[in-house]
C-alpha cells in the first residue's frame, strides 16, 4: 500500500510561551522552538505500521519554507521511506483551501492508496483533511483512531465521536483520513535515523512542478484571511468548595438550585 502522510512543522507548545503579535493578526514568532506537529506524528507513525503489517511505501510532505525540511527528515528518521517538501514564495499565506489544493497536486503526482493528515494543525481549524479529500474526490472520514487493512479494496475504520463513543466503519480505498492521538505511540527517533537520512536528497516541488498557476493559491487566493488574535480577559475566580464528599454534594447541588440548573 502507497501511504502519503502530510505533515507540518508548527511551534511547539511546549517549548514555548505563546503570546499575540504587534498588530494582532499573529503570534509572536522570533526565538520559538519548532517541531513536527502533533497530531501529524501520530499520522506517519499509523502508515509506517501499516506498511509493517501489509507492506508497502510511506511518503511524508510538508508545505512549507526551507525550514520545513526538517520536519520531513525527522519523519523519515522515524521511519517513512521518501519525503517531498512543497515550498515556494506564492504559497506564503495559503489559507487552508490554498494548503489542500497544493496538497492535491501533490498528490496528483504519484498513485496512493491512501492520505493521511492530523487531526488538526496549529490554527486548529481542522480543514484540510476533508478539504483534500473533497478536491481529490476520495472518501473522507475524521478523528480516526483505528484502521484495519482489508484486502486491497478497504479499510474498517474506527472514530471518536460525541460521549467518548466509537463509531465503526468501512471506506473504500483510495481514501483520505484525519489521524486522532491515542491511535498508537510514536515511535522514538533516535540519533542514528537522524544521520541515517542527513544526506537523502528531499526533492522540492514549486508552483511551476505542479502546476499551480499564480494568483490560485498563497495570499492571493485566500478566501479566508485571519485579521485578529486576542487573549480573553480574565473573569471571576472559581469558587472552591470544601468539606466531605456529603457536604460539597450539598453545597453543589444548592448553588445549581441557585443559578436554575435544577428545580
Amino acid at each position: 500500500m502507497d501511504i502519503l502522510v502530510c505533515v507540518k512543522r508548527v511551534p511547539d507548545s511546549a517549548e514555548n510561551e505563546i503570546s499575540v503579535g504587534p498588530g494582532g493578526a499573529d503570534i509572536r514568532r522570533e526565538d520559538l522552538v519548532y517541531s513536527v506537529n502533533e497530531w501529524d506524528n501520530y499520522a506517519v507513525e499509523e502508515a509506517i505500521q501499516i506498511v509493517e503489517r501489509v507492506g508497502g511505501n510511506v511518503t511524508v510532505v510538508s508545505v512549507g519554507d526551507t525550514e520545513a525540511e526538517e520536519i520531513v527528515r525527522r519523519e523519515m528518521a522515524m521511519g517513512a521511506n521518501q519525503g517531498l517538501l512543497a515550498t515556494d514564495a506564492a504559497f506564503t499565506g495559503s489559507d487552508g483551501l490554498g494548503i489542500a489544493t497544493i496538497l492535491e497536486a501533490v498528490a496528483q503526482k504519484a498513485k496512493y492508496d491512501l492520505i493521511l493528515t492530523g487531526a488538526q494543525a496549529d490554527d486548529g481549524a481542522a480543514q484540510v483533511g476533508g478539504m483534500l479529500g473533497a478536491l481529490l474526490d476520495w472518501p473522507y472520514a475524521s478523528l480516526v483512531n483505528l484502521i484495519k487493512v482489508q484486502g486491497d479494496k478497504s479499510l474498517r475504520i474506527g472514530r471518536e465521536i460525541e460521549g467518548g463513543s466509537q463509531e465503526i466503519s468501512d471506506i473504500e480505498l483510495p481514501c483520505v483520513l484525519s489521524i486522532q492521538t491515542g491511535i498508537n505511540e510514536p515511535r522514538y527517533v533516535g540519533i542514528r535515523g537522524i544521520r541515517k537520512v542527513a544526506s537523502v536528497e528531499i526533492p522540492v516541488l514549486d508552483g511551476g512542478a505542479l502546476g499551480l498557476p499564480p494568483g490560485t493559491v498563497g495570499a492571493a487566493g485566500a478566501r479566508v484571511r485571519r485579521v485578529d488574535y486576542f487573549v480573553p480577559q480574565t473573569g471571576a475566580g472559581a469558587e472552591m468548595l470544601t468539606g466531605s464528599t456529603e457536604e460539597v454534594a450539598g453545597k453543589l447541588v444548592d448553588l445549581l438550585k441557585a443559578k436554575g440548573g435544577i428545580k
